[in-house]
């Protein structure tokens, strides 16, 4: 009798996507974390992606995670605290959300920020990262920012858009010398 395992042979890794977007990513209430009437800072936040050439995603899928304005993390009504939205022909997407808040007992060293997790056709998994918000004072003090080499923490800061109250900008680069940084969970 043969050993059955002698005559298997490797198969290839499948890779996470590309998304039907009509089943993950078409209903754009999903990108509506935080309705009108929710308190705090409304936002609009708008995720570019780039590939390793600079060269736009278009068919990332965006999932984001945070706290309400007070740093709650309890979805309520009104706010979702989750968020999903496929990349249009420009890699890029916008979510409509509150500034997350810090719950109290983790404010002295921890900013806000969101958490966001992205998937997409040549990934065999998902990868993470946080997006920070430029002239917050508590960026200094975050533990987890502090861990990443200082020269790489701006590509976890998300930019004010000029001249708007309510506009933020933040692009992920999957590879090169503006690569993002990816946290490994």
């Amino acid at each position: 009798m043969t050993d059955v395992m002698t005559n298997l042979i490797a198969t290839s890794s499948q890779t996470v996507g590309p998304f039907f977007s009509f089943g993950l990513c078409a209903n754009s209430a999903t990108g509506r974390i935080a309705l009108p009437g929710t308190p705090g800072d409304h936002i609009r936040l708008s995720i570019r992606v780039y590939d390793g050439a600079a060269a736009p995603v278009n068919d990332a899928m965006i999932e984001l995670s945070q706290t309400d304005a007070k740093g709650g993390r309890e979805p309520s009504e009104g706010f979702r605290g989750f968020g999903r939205l496929g990349t249009d022909p420009q890699g890029a997407c916008t979510f409509e959300t509150v500034r997350p808040g810090v719950p109290a007992e983790v404010q002295a060293d921890e900013a806000a920020h969101i958490n966001v997790c992205i998937l997409m056709r040549g990934l065999l998994r998902q990868v993470y990262t946080r997006i920070y918000f430029a002239g917050d004072p508590a960026l200094s003090r975050d533990a987890t920012l502090r861990l990443v080499p200082e020269e790489r923490r701006a590509t976890l800061i998300a930019e004010r858009v000029e001249g708007s109250a309510t506009d933020w900008v933040f692009d992920v680069h999957l590879q090169g010398g503006q690569e993002t940084v990816f946290f490994d969970l």
